[in-house]
């Protein structure tokens, strides 16, 4: 197996910084990267059969792993929604590739976004996992501009096992993240 250089970077120097700054008695008490689940919402798909299989090729473009479909709970009248209707994809990345998936995305998709001045550190839930929106998919390098049919958001949720909010900034930011200031 193969490692990465963000997860030895993980390894090496940030659960040695952790552990220092919040006082851990045990490396393995040091908060870790779970998983990291990538979603994009596909209002579209309810009139155009075709955004699901493209975004589906994008996805799977974008994160090595072929995405799971996700159905509507409930019908709702004004959006014109049923239920088991698709209406969005998500992928989740353990192991392996969601270390390589974080490396590209903070070396290569994040510096390709327009006016990029870092990413907001206000996007934390309460309980140690980060959110962010993108708002669209050629920030990545994978995806081809030229085939692309049309601009797509994804949204990508990197859950940890820290408990708050604090350790979990300071992990990200050891592994790389830019926080704007």
């Amino acid at each position: 197996m193969i490692a990465s250089n963000l997860h030895d970077r993980y390894r090496n120097d940030a659960v040695a910084a952790l552990q220092k700054q919040f006082g851990y008695g045990n490396p393995m008490e040091v908060p870790k990267l779970d998983k990291i689940v990538v979603n994009v919402g596909l209002g579209e798909a309810l009139t155009n059969a075709k955004a699901i299989d493209a975004a589906l090729k994008d996805l799977a473009t974008i994160t090595g792993q072929r995405p799971v479909v996700t159905k509507a709970k409930r019908s709702i009248a004004q959006f014109r929604v049923r239920t088991g209707n698709p209406i969005g994809l998500k992928v989740t990345l353990r192991g392996q590739r969601m270390w390589d998936f974080l490396e590209r995305f903070t070396l290569l998709a994040l510096p390709r976004i327009r006016d990029f001045r870092g990413i907001p550190g206000r996007s934390f839930d309460g309980r140690g996992n980060y959110t962010i929106g993108l708002r669209e998919q050629i920030a990545f390098p994978e995806i081809d501009y030229d085939k692309v049919d049309r601009l797509r958001g994804l949204e990508i949720s990197i859950v940890t096992t820290a408990k708050t909010d604090e350790e979990s900034k300071r992990l990200l930011e050891l592994l790389g993240m830019p926080f704007a200031s």
